[in-house]
């Protein structure tokens, strides 16, 4: 008889997230074991716990997923869960990275541009492009070759970040713009044919008048969900609707394709032992859907 599927959900905050056990279970785990306000120094009992139980031929059965609202603490534990684990004697087992939903709420975002552009050489502005979401959506969208302006209110903010990019991506093409200002919006549309906003819920990233004097926009996509929203004129139910000359995305549009990777990665966690399933990974999945 096979060995239940059993989750192990690590969560920075001090109550492990309701809805990621939920996608958890509806996703195939037969059983999740959440953990709230993990610190550091607590992941190695935490993975010895897990690669100890079973004999290596049954270790696919037992993941990890980080979850939790703080990406940069979920990064940590990521680092530190894979600095316990003992590949050397086949003792390991896979773990997903999602804090606050970052990489499949990336993921999706990127899939839904694909679906309407080639994004080789496309010309992308993220807007938001510092935060969790919008560091991710700007990885990604090098990675797959497109010509990526990561926009901040503060110039020095996204340049930090599209140095990052360049380290990570060999080839990226990826600069930083300043979006803080109407001139400086403006000049950081000029040319572009896809515009992504991820930023803070309740921030309008771009008006309707400068979005009206950017013609060569095609594809803009919207993720947050709180009024008033991020790019005015697109509804947060958009998914693909034409909105004054546009295809629009918005939040929950995007958040079908989402839910959907998500579950995915969950259920590919329990086909092998081995697997460290960061923003590349979970968009490795977004083809499908």
């Amino acid at each position: 008889m096979d060995k239940r599927t059993i989750l192990i959900q690590l969560d920075s905050d001090p109550l492990p997230s309701v809805f990621d056990r939920v996608v958890a279970i509806d996703a195939g785990a037969d059983e999740v074991l959440s953990y709230g306000g993990v610190r550091v120094e607590q992941v190695r009992d935490l993975v010895h716990g897990a690669i100890f139980t079973r004999g290596p031929k049954d270790l696919k059965r037992t993941a990890f997923f980080i979850g939790g609202s703080d990406v940069a603490a979920g990064e940590r534990l990521l680092e530190e869960v894979g600095r316990h684990m003992l590949p050397q004697f086949g003792l390991r087992v896979s773990v997903l990275l999602d804090a606050n939903g970052a990489n499949t709420t990336a993921a999706a975002a990127v899939r839904a541009a694909a679906r309407h552009l080639d994004l080789q050489g496309t010309p992308a502005l993220v807007l938001g492009g510092t935060g969790p979401v919008g560091q991710r959506v700007a990885r990604l969208l090098a990675r797959q070759g497109a010509d990526v302006r990561v926009g901040s209110r503060q110039r020095s903010r996204a340049e930090t970040v599209a140095q990052a990019i360049r380290a990570q991506v060999a080839g990226a093409r990826v600069e930083a713009v300043a979006t803080g200002t109407a001139a400086e919006l403006q000049a950081a549309l000029t040319g572009r044919t896809l515009v992504i906003a991820a930023g803070a819920a309740g921030a309008v990233l771009l008006p309707r008048a400068a979005r009206a004097a950017c013609p060569d926009l095609k594809v803009a996509i919207d993720l947050n969900a709180v009024p008033p929203l991020g790019i005015e004129g697109v509804e947060v139910m958009d998914k693909g609707m034409q909105r004054d000359g546009l295809i629009a995305y918005g939040a929950v549009g995007v958040g079908d394709t989402k839910m959907k990777i998500h579950k995915a990665a969950i259920a590919r966690l329990f086909e092998r032992n081995d697997q460290v399933m960061d923003a590349e990974e979970v968009y490795a999945l977004a083809a499908n859907f």
